[in-house]
C-alpha cells in the first residue's frame, strides 16, 4: 500500500484521540481501527499495528492510575497472570474456530451494560460491598475476559468495567483503573501474536503510540479529577458506539 504524506498528522491525532477516549471509558479502538481501514490498511496489518499503539496508551493510563494510587498493583497480580493466560488461550483460540457467532452474540451482552449503566445507581464515587472475593473474580472474570480479550476483543474494557462495579463493589472511576491494567495485560499477549506473524507497522504505530500516550495521560487526569459524573456519559456513548459498530459489520459482511 501507499503512504501519503498526509496520513501522519492524521494517524497521529487518530492516536491521540484514541488514547483520551480509552483512558475514559475504553473503546479508543473505534477511533483508529476504521480509519486505519479507509486508509487501506490491509486488515491484519490495521489489528497489528492498532495492538502496539493501544499497548502504549493502555500501560500509560495503568501507570498513571497506579501512581495515583487509584490502582493497588499488588491486588491485581493475579487478575493480571490469568488475564495473561486467558488472553493467550483466546488469542491461539480465535485462529482455531470462527468468531461469527460471538458477533451475533455481543451487541445484545453490550445493550445490557447500557442498560445497566443507565439504571444502576452505584456507578459513582463510592465503593459498594463486594459480591465475592477477589480470588474468585479473578479466577471467573479473570479468565473468561481475558479469554475473550483475546478473541474477539471489542468491548471488553465495559464488559471489565461493569464486572468490577458488580464483582467487587469498586465505583466508577476506580473499576475504569483497574480495567486499564488488565486491558494492557491482554493488549500486549495481542501484540505478541501480531508480531510473530509480522503484522506490525512499526513506523506507523510508533508515530501513533506518540499521540496515544499523550492521549491517555490527559485521559486519566480527567478521571481522578472529575469521577463518576464525567465517565458515566462518555462510558454509555462508547458502549452504545461500540454496539452499533459491531450490528452494522453483521449487516455490512
Amino acid at each position: 500500500m501507499i503512504i501519503h504524506s498526509w496520513y501522519y498528522p492524521v494517524l497521529f491525532l487518530a492516536g491521540f484521540f484514541s488514547g483520551l477516549v480509552d483512558a475514559i471509558a475504553g473503546g479508543g479502538g473505534l477511533i483508529t481501527l476504521p480509519l486505519m481501514l479507509s486508509l487501506g490498511f490491509p486488515p491484519h496489518i490495521a489489528l497489528g499495528t492498532n495492538r502496539l499503539q493501544a499497548s502504549f496508551g493502555s500501560f500509560t493510563a495503568s501507570y498513571y492510575y497506579v501512581k495515583k494510587d487509584l490502582v493497588d498493583f499488588k491486588s491485581c497480580i493475579l487478575g493480571i497472570v490469568l488475564t495473561f493466560i486467558g488472553a493467550a488461550a483466546g488469542s491461539w483460540a480465535v485462529e482455531q474456530i470462527s468468531s461469527d457467532a460471538l458477533k451475533h452474540i455481543i451487541p445484545f451482552l453490550l445493550v445490557g451494560v447500557v442498560i445497566y449503566s443507565f439504571f444502576k445507581i452505584n456507578l459513582e464515587d463510592i465503593d459498594k460491598r463486594a459480591r465475592m472475593s477477589e480470588f474468585v473474580f479473578y479466577l471467573l472474570v479473570g479468565s473468561a475476559l481475558g479469554f475473550y480479550g483475546g478473541f474477539f476483543g471489542l468491548g471488553v474494557g465495559s464488559f471489565w468495567a461493569i464486572a468490577f462495579v458488580i464483582g467487587l463493589g469498586y465505583n466508577l472511576k476506580k473499576a475504569t483503573g483497574y480495567t486499564k491494567v488488565m486491558n494492557f495485560t491482554s493488549n500486549v499477549v495481542s501484540l505478541i501474536v501480531f508480531m510473530m506473524g509480522g503484522y506490525v507497522l512499526w513506523g506507523i504505530g510508533i508515530l501513533m503510540s506518540v499521540g496515544q500516550v499523550a492521549g491517555s495521560k490527559i485521559g486519566a487526569e480527567l478521571v481522578i479529577k472529575r469521577g463518576a459524573k464525567f465517565i458515566r456519559p462518555i462510558f454509555i456513548v462508547t458502549v452504545l458506539a461500540t454496539t452499533l459498530k459491531i450490528i452494522y459489520d453483521l449487516i455490512v459482511h
